[in-house]
């Protein structure tokens, strides 16, 4: 049964490739602020975000490592990314952010049908 309100928020696009990265953190925080459990899954170019070592982006264009830094004080704890999709990208899990969870793929189908909202970015 899963809880009637919580959110996972899946994110495809690496940083500095669109906004959608962005929107997808904004959008993960605003529900954070209301008090709604909130998950964020990273797959594809999606785990660039999450390496502990990140470059800059375009001028003009906003970091999003601060907002990776400060998901923890919105209760934003669980960062998740399926082994697959590292080795897919040939990313060590060693280069991830130290509070990122591994998902097996054969997991995934239950993984996702814990939570009653998904959005996509």
């Amino acid at each position: 049964m899963t809880d009637s309100e919580n959110l996972l928020v899946i994110i495809r696009h690496a940083p500095y490739s669109s906004n959608l990265l962005r929107e997808g953190l904004d959008a993960a925080l605003v529900a954070a602020a209301f008090g709604q459990p909130v998950d964020l899954l990273f797959l594809g170019q999606g785990i660039m975000a999450l390496l502990k070592e990140q470059g800059s982006g375009a001028p003009g264009q906003k970091a999003s490592l601060p907002t990776m830094d400060m998901l923890e004080m919105y209760d934003i704890e669980n960062l998740w990314t399926s082994e697959a999709s590292l080795a897919a990208i040939g990313v060590p899990s060693a280069a991830l952010r130290d509070n990122v969870r591994l998902l097996e793929a054969k997991a995934m189908p239950a993984f996702m049908q814990q939570y009653s909202h998904v959005l996509n970015f």
